[in-house]
């Protein structure tokens, strides 16, 4: 078996999570207007914005993108949050501030680990223009040898092109390379069809049969 030379990983639900945004949501808008839109609300207008992301972050490609795509998100969102006289910018700027991306706390190690022994280490995920940033205020960017997000490369997962432009970045053929994630579809299927071998960080575990699997980013090491 040729070894391996590249880790890929996913960004969201691999390396990182997302902290709760709604009380973030409802704190920054009471401190900015006065106006407590309540947690319900809150909620509401967090879950409307996240769907509408997911179906038009392949917009976000360039920072011109991005800047018109968090300006939809947050008139979304100011309309399911349904509040009286909530100004459009106090919510895009309370919106953004609530977006809070952390490491898993295997996460830090396991690359720590990987890059010892020698490893390219590249993110790839469903994102816009701005996962390496927010790699970075995480506390890992700087651990990984680059990111792709599919808004750059103008393919999402589990589109092979994501997969070969992380490749590209690592340096390394197909065979050489690692992908790890938390999607059966997105992350296991996408890099097999890309010719690479996949694993299925599940931490809940044991995960479904006739697909390689850990249960802690941590495992990884020991599959290179």
């Amino acid at each position: 078996m040729t070894p391996i030379r590249a880790v890929l990983f996913d960004a969201l639900g691999t390396l990182v999570e997302l902290q709760p945004p709604a009380p973030r949501l409802r704190a920054a808008l009471l401190e900015a207007t006065d106006l407590d839109i309540g947690a319900e609300a809150a909620e509401r207008g967090f879950a409307a914005e996240i769907a509408y992301y997911l179906d038009h972050h392949m917009e976000g490609g360039d920072p011109a993108g991005l800047e018109r795509l968090r300006d939809d998100c947050a008139r979304v969102m100011q309309e399911a949050v349904a509040v009286p006289g909530l100004d459009l910018r106090a919510v895009r700027l309370a919106m953004v501030a609530s977006l809070e991306f952390t490491a898993f706390g295997d996460a830090e190690p396991a690359l720590r680990a990987l890059r010892d022994r020698g490893l390219r280490l590249v993110a790839v995920s469903n994102w816009d223009c701005s996962l390496a940033l927010w790699l970075r205020s995480a506390g890992i960017g700087g651990l990984l040898d680059g990111a792709v997000s599919s808004a750059e490369v103008g393919q999402p997962k589990p589109s092979p092109a994501i997969f070969r432009a992380a490749l590209e970045i690592a340096g390394v053929e197909a065979v050489e390379a690692l992908h790890v994630g938390d999607s059966i579809h997105n992350d296991v299927e996408g890099a097999r069809a890309a010719g690479i071998r996949a694993v299925l960080v599940d931490r809940g575990g044991p995960g479904p049969a006739g697909v390689l699997c850990v249960r802690s980013l941590e495992e990884v090491a020991s599959l290179t």
